[in-house]
């Protein structure tokens, strides 16, 4: 069963290739890589073809104008031909089994979607602390706090179908997760990591304030949560987000 990775590309020439390269060394071998470029202007387009040379299940497209992640991800999910979706951005990295023990995970517990525990390492690749997942996950636990790393989600196209990144800047992972969990309702996350994100200085979710104005946009928007009941949701957002920092 073919996994459909998706991949994001704008100016990644400096880790597009350790990514690429974290994939090709996966146990799991059906899969393809589809990379959506949203109009880089560095070597990343460079560096992507030639990698799509040398293994025919990299698959690179290109947007005729700067949309976004949401909408680079999208039209990689569009042209997917794998039943599984899994997300792996420009500068992360996979652990060789990431595939293979989750692919075995969905199959052993019967999930629509899963995710794991990733650790964060910085720019240069020193390692950081680990984002742990939890063991169950509900579409009310979701709503207060999101635990789930792009680069660990995986779900099955056949029992829920395609689901897409609302076309928003930010948070559209955190988007597609809700529009996720209000047809499972629930699922179970795996304890080991399996992947490492890569916290960048310039990175469009280091910017804190803005991250929160987008949460709340989500909330509102994505999820339709009611007025009074947004600023209860919200306020486990922060403390959660305060609770990390100082962690």
């Amino acid at each position: 069963m073919k996994v459909s990775i998706i991949t994001p590309t704008y100016n990644s020439e400096l880790f597009i290739s350790e990514t690429i390269e974290s994939i090709l060394k996966q146990t799991y071998y059906n899969w393809e890589l589809l990379i959506t470029d949203d109009c880089s202007t560095d070597n990343t387009l460079k560096i992507i073809k030639q990698y799509a040379k040398q293994d025919s299940r990299i698959k690179f497209f290109q947007l005729e104008q700067n949309l976004g992640a949401g909408i680079a991800r999208n039209n990689s999910i569009e042209k997917a031909k794998g039943r599984y979706i899994a997300f792996c951005d420009s500068d992360d990295l996979w652990l060789p089994n990431k595939l293979k023990k989750q692919i075995r995970f969905l199959q052993e517990k019967d999930l629509s979607f899963t995710f794991s525990s990733y650790q964060k390492i910085d720019e240069s690749g020193e390692k950081g602390r680990s984002i742990k997942a939890p063991e169950t996950l509900s579409y009310l636990d979701l709503l207060k706090t999101c635990p789930i790393g792009c680069l660990t989600a995986i779900y099955d196209t056949e029992k829920i179908g395609k689901i897409y990144m609302p076309e928003i800047r930010k948070r559209q992972d955190y988007g597609l997760w809700l529009k996720i969990f209000k047809k499972i309702d629930s699922t179970k996350g795996m304890s080991e990591v399996l992947g490492y994100y890569r916290e960048r200085k310039k990175s469009v979710s280091s910017n804190k304030i803005k991250a929160a104005q987008y949460h709340y946009k989500v909330l509102r928007e994505i999820a339709k949560v009611p007025i009074p009941k947004i600023w209860y949701y919200f306020l486990h957002y922060t403390i959660s987000g305060l609770l990390k920092y100082i962690k």
